[in-house]
């Protein structure tokens, strides 16, 4: 019977100390998942301040074209056709920023995925 506690002793210790080492790790995985996130959130910040201020630049150019061209029509079909250029210049924006902000979203993904099973 001394020996069954004497082993019991002996081996509460060992489980306390692989306790104690689990308990660090899943500390550790906590703080870098942490850093990881407030990191991922500062980045999409940073991305939505400059995409508005992209937009604001191009959108900005694009009226500025169109107040120059209205300016420059003299009759209705150079209205109808400067109308025409400024409709296709608005859907080439469009589809550049829709690209663009589908990669971004293609990049959170997996940048999230990283994040959730550890992987920097």
């Amino acid at each position: 019977m001394a020996e069954l506690s004497e082993r019991a002793v002996s081996y509460f210790p060992q489980s306390a100390a692989d306790g104690e080492a689990e308990a660090n790790r899943l500390n550790q995985s906590a703080l870098e998942f942490l850093f990881g996130a407030q990191r991922m959130l500062f980045e999409e910040f940073v991305f939505l301040t400059d995409e508005m201020l992209e937009r604001t630049r191009t959108e900005t150019q694009l009226f500025t074209e169109f107040v120059a061209k209205m300016a420059g029509a003299h009759s209705v079909k150079d209205v109808k056709t400067m109308c025409e250029e400024c409709g296709q210049h608005q859907l080439e924006f469009f589809r550049r920023d829709s690209e663009r902000l589908f990669r971004h979203g293609e990049r959170m993904i997996a940048t999230t995925s990283n994040l959730i099973h550890g992987r920097r």
